[in-house]
């Protein structure tokens, strides 16, 4: 349900924007929300909805995706994160809390990297650090390489089994209602997507990352193996990590386990982590 939410379409340089925000009222900073691949951002109300609802929070269509314009060339993460940091000016806002899922969780850690006075906080959700990383079947996999899942719902109900897992598993009909809620804006834009992510790794930054970091895994995840997800929490220095009982999409289908541990975590007073340079950087400087 899209029951509060403030729903505007913007225009940067050109490119139209379907964003949504749910206004709040609490001290916290805005959570801005990155989404997964050919996700719109219906697909994140459930979650939204479980996280406490003085909590302010920013969705947005990417590129070629929902209800957003589709380019007529392709972005990498950099440019993405610039076109975000854009937005939240285009919308009034300073300082964020970020939430990336999936795809979106690359997305994340490129703004969190080029970005860090905008974000105070880092929660990463069924992610990768990219290029390097231990990829899930290739059956799995082949089936993500298609955006065929958004342009033809039963598809995406047939497959959801198998790239999903967890309870999508044990529950047919969570794949109907997630397929309900999809709304495709055609193949280019999740092509795009593809794009931005080709031979991008962030395993060589990572522990560039200051912000105190959450990282959110499922046990049972056929897309992110688990091993990825600790790579990032041994990687980022100030991160922390909980696994879930469920699969790649247990930010919905464990809404109300996971947004208590998310609130907690944004409530908590967390230092950012102190980035020591090298000896070798220490050395030039003398």
């Amino acid at each position: 349900m899209s029951q509060g939410f403030v729903f505007r379409t913007i225009e940067l340089n050109g490119q139209f924007l379907r964003t949504a925000v749910r206004p709040g009222k609490s001290n916290l900073p805005p959570l801005l929300v990155f989404n997964g691949i050919g996700a719109n951002l219906e697909l994140i109300f459930s979650f939204v909805n479980a996280l406490d609802p003085d909590l302010e929070v920013i969705a947005f269509d990417v590129p070629g995706v929902g209800g957003s314009s589709t380019p007529m060339l392709p972005s990498r993460f950099s440019g993405l994160a610039t076109l975000a940091s854009r937005m939240l000016d285009y919308l009034d806002y300073g300082q964020v809390n970020v939430i990336g899922v999936s795809w979106g969780g690359a997305l994340a850690q490129q703004f969190a990297r080029d970005y860090p006075e905008r974000c105070k906080k880092l929660i990463l959700a069924a992610t990768s650090a990219g290029a390097v990383m231990v990829p899930g079947r290739p059956k799995v996999l082949l089936k993500m390489a298609s955006p065929r899942r958004y342009v033809q719902p039963s598809y995406g109900v047939e497959i959801a089994p198998d790239i999903y897992g967890g309870a999508f598993r044990r529950d047919p009909d969570l794949a109907q209602a997630h397929a309900s809620k999809v709304r495709s804006s055609g193949k280019l834009g999740y092509y795009w997507q593809l794009f931005a992510g080709i031979g991008w790794t962030s395993v060589h930054w990572l522990h560039k990352i200051k912000q105190p970091t959450l990282i959110l895994a499922g046990d049972d995840d056929p897309i992110i193996p688990l091993i990825n997800m600790r790579l990032l929490a041994w990687r980022i220095p100030n991160a922390e990590l909980h696994v879930i009982d469920d699969g790649h999409l247990f930010l919905i289908t464990r809404a109300d386990a996971v947004a208590p541990l998310i609130m907690r975590f944004l409530m908590e007073e967390k230092q950012p982590a102190v980035i020591r340079p090298s000896l070798g950087n220490t050395l030039a400087k003398r």
